[in-house]
């Protein structure tokens, strides 16, 4: 079975339309959501990034979806803020929260004026932050001296009875299996299937467990050309690859590097199309991969025509009847590895 879910994109959004948004989304038959911690947009044509964290907060009240962000902690924010927003959302919310846990991007943390640590010690960062963060929801109080995670003394105080599940964005079979070795899940995003399948084969050959999930980027709209349109004046500032993508600074430098892309460049990184039945080929083509959760993200900024559509003429044909275990809840999903 999979489970279909809506992508509530800050970066693209404002925050109080997006919590309509991702409301009509849970009325029109999405069964989760998902959502990104920005500071920065990519591009200035998207043009905002509310708080992630304020807005999973209003969000968690007002539906009765299971929510997830994918973050970047311990640069722009220290490991001691990420384990109390995680702590308290999950106490709050019990079996509706998750996190992904990754390296980031510049993009969201230059504002500190710190300088940008290389991928290798983003990495040991993460490390040593999902080890504290899960100590801490154990019940421990920790302390750690390494200055990329650095915490003293530090206890949660309200805590969930389960701990809620972190999963690990990767792209590359190479950070899937970097991965395995402590996630709870693996989350990637939508690349030709060949590349999923070594992405998956990696964090499965490693030993990850958990489940798989997915987040495509996609444009609909009446017809084809005002489909493309949307994803080139949406999502242009988004077809470049790593390094490129984790160590530019600013809006404004993804803009510079991107002035050559052409529509048939945002084609390969977003699957345009006007007919509903395409899309509902795709998904079932990458549900056929093992991917048990799949988020749908329309990369334009109205959202409400994409929603009524999908509803109607998308989720019916992909989801199973049944009603999907929650990430973290089904075979093989874990703790602490």
């Amino acid at each position: 079975m999979v489970l279909l879910g809506f992508h509530a994109s800050h970066e693209q959004i404002g925050p109080r339309q997006l919590l309509e948004d991702v409301q009509r989304a849970e009325r029109a038959g999405f069964g989760a959501a998902l959502c990104s911690d920005h500071l920065n947009p990519w591009g200035r044509a998207q043009g905002h990034s509310g708080n992630a964290w304020a807005w999973l907060g209003a969000a968690l009240a007002s539906t009765q979806l299971r929510l997830g962000v994918v973050t970047a902690p311990g640069h722009r924010y220290p490991a001691a803020t990420f384990a109390h927003q995680v702590g308290t959302l999950a106490a709050m919310f019990p079996g509706r929260f998750w996190a992904a846990v990754g390296t980031g991007e510049y993009v969201n943390e230059s504002v500190t004026g710190e300088p940008w640590p290389p991928k290798d010690e983003r990495r040991r960062r993460v490390d040593s932050t999902v080890e504290d963060l899960r100590r801490l929801l154990a019940g421990e109080t920790v302390t750690n001296r390494d200055p990329l995670a650095r915490l003293e003394g530090m206890r949660l105080w309200d805590r969930p009875d389960v701990p809620p599940p972190l999963l690990a964005p990767a792209v590359s079979p190479e950070s899937a299996a970097w991965a395995a070795r402590w996630a709870d899940g693996l989350i990637t995003l939508n690349q030709p299937v060949e590349t999923l399948r070594r992405v998956v084969e990696a964090y499965r050959g490693a030993g990850g467990r958990g489940p798989l999930v997915l987040q495509i980027h996609l444009s609909w709209a009446e017809t084809d050309a005002e489909a493309e349109s949307i994803a080139v004046d949406q999502w242009t500032t988004n077809v470049i690859s790593p390094p490129a993508t984790w160590d530019l600074p600013t809006p404004e430098h993804f803009e510079a590097a991107t002035q050559a892309v052409r529509p048939e460049d945002v084609r390969g990184a977003v699957v345009v199309s006007s007919e509903t039945g395409e899309h509902v080929e795709r998904l079932r083509e990458y549900a056929a991969l093992g991917f048990e959760e799949i988020y749908l993200h329309h990369v334009g900024q109205d959202q409400r025509p994409f929603i009524e559509a999908f509803g109607r003429d998308v989720l019916p044909h992909v989801a199973d009847d049944g009603v999907p275990a929650p990430v973290g809840e089904g075979p093989g999903a874990g703790g602490a590895r």
